[in-house]
């Protein structure tokens, strides 16, 4: 959508800085520009349906409410808006805000540092895309364990298959196994519905079985259709406290004559700080079986350096938080480009999560990633869609 397109309101205390502002948005093709002093009345503004705003450019340093309290507000408001923040603070202090918003829900395009030019301000709406209203979405209804373990004695859970890209050659190096629910009267169902109620009353085990064994089953198949590469499977931590749990995954793959090597395991790693002896002693009968092993959301756990020297992981997945701001967030770049460096040297496979711009390919590509993967090149999807995808995918590239 181009800026001539696009509604702006300035919200900022400085009556000669809001004017420059404005003045600056005209000059790039702005036409309709709202202006308010505060946060109360940028908030006013936007319950105002004569007054439409996709984008808001906010000061931080207000009287009266604030710029942060302003984001906590449009958050909890629920209102459908993109914000780029603007400030003189201190680089870092930005970053952390930048933080606070994206936990507030926010559709944060960036944070800006002052003085604002048409340079540093024209990148950033270009990253603006048309949002949902979010409070349209209703609520994820509730499940009981009795309701989820039936739908699992139903067989109404399924693996979908999320692609991942190898950067140098574009092949398709495999895919993530993830757990949906074909549920009879609320349609597709994401995980966040049913695992976190299996983990807590002890009963995950029988959605693991499920997934690795209709996974393990799928593999077969893509490879008989000429599809290579490794498949991943998502591994409980509640599973790595039961020492049988590599025995059994060994089990899965021997009937349906699977080589381990075209299976790699992924793990949290708040898995590996619960239930430590058992917890290693599986892994490390895995690796041992030849199974691939990946330490998934990489970053976001505790001690993660320790981690890698206390298992033989062969895959470093580094969390989407860090891929999703490195583009516009100096620290979290530095630590994407700590963390891809200090994969080469041990010499395992860094893979990139939540790619979802050509910005976010770019720079990746720039350092030197070995795998991508998200929404940029595909979502999850059922198994016979992903056949088509990987055949697809093949033709154009």
């Amino acid at each position: 959508m181009t800026v001539t397109k696009l509604n702006f309101l300035v919200a900022e205390d400085h009556n000669f800085q809001r004017r420059v502002l404005v003045r600056i948005l005209k000059g790039i093709g702005a036409h309709a520009v709202h202006e308010a002093g505060d946060g109360m009345g940028a908030l006013a503004i936007l319950r105002d349906s004569t007054r439409p705003v996709d984008i808001v450019i906010s000061d931080l340093d207000m009287p009266g409410m604030d710029g942060m309290a302003f984001v906590r507000n449009l958050g909890e408001s629920g209102i459908s808006v993109s914000i780029i923040l603007a400030s003189a603070l201190d680089r870092k202090l930005l970053s952390s805000i930048q933080m606070m918003s994206e936990a507030y829900g926010i559709n944060l395009l960036g944070v800006l540092e002052k003085p604002i030019t048409p340079e540093k301000l024209l990148p950033l709406i270009a990253r603006h895309k048309t949002l949902p209203n979010r409070q349209q979405h209703p609520p994820c209804p509730v499940f009981s364990l009795e309701e989820i373990l039936a739908g699992l004695r139903n067989d109404e859970f399924e693996p979908f298959y999320q692609p991942k890209i190898e950067m140098a050659t574009q092949k398709v190096a495999g895919a993530e196994s993830l757990a949906r629910w074909h549920h009879p009267q609320h349609g597709l169902v994401a995980p966040h519905a049913f695992i976190p109620t299996l983990e807590d009353k002890g009963m995950i085990d029988v959605l693991t079985d499920t997934m690795v064994r209709k996974t393990v089953a799928f593999r077969n198949t893509w490879h008989a259709c000429g599809i290579g590469g490794t498949v991943s499977i998502n591994l409980s931590v509640k599973s790595l406290a039961d020492v049988q749990t590599a025995d059994r995954l060994v089990g899965f793959l021997r009937v349906q004559q699977v080589q381990p090597r075209d299976i790699v395991m992924e793990v949290t790693e708040s898995a590996l700080t619960t239930d430590v002896g058992h917890t290693l002693e599986n892994l490390a009968r895995l690796r041992m079986k030849g199974f691939g092993l990946s330490i998934d959301d990489y970053g976001t756990g505790y001690s993660s350096m320790q981690q890698l020297i206390r298992i033989a992981f062969t895959e470093l997945k580094i969390d989407q938080s860090f891929v999703a701001n490195a583009a516009r967030q100096e620290s979290a770049r530095v630590i994407l480009e700590a963390s891809l460096g200090m994969a080469k040297k041990l010499n395992i496979n860094a893979v990139a999560e939540g790619v979802e711009t050509q910005e976010d390919w770019n720079m990746l590509h720039q350092l030197d990633c070995h795998t991508v993967q998200g929404y940029l090149i595909a979502r999850p999807m059922a198994a016979e869609d992903y056949l088509a995808w990987v055949k697809d995918w093949n033709l154009s590239h």
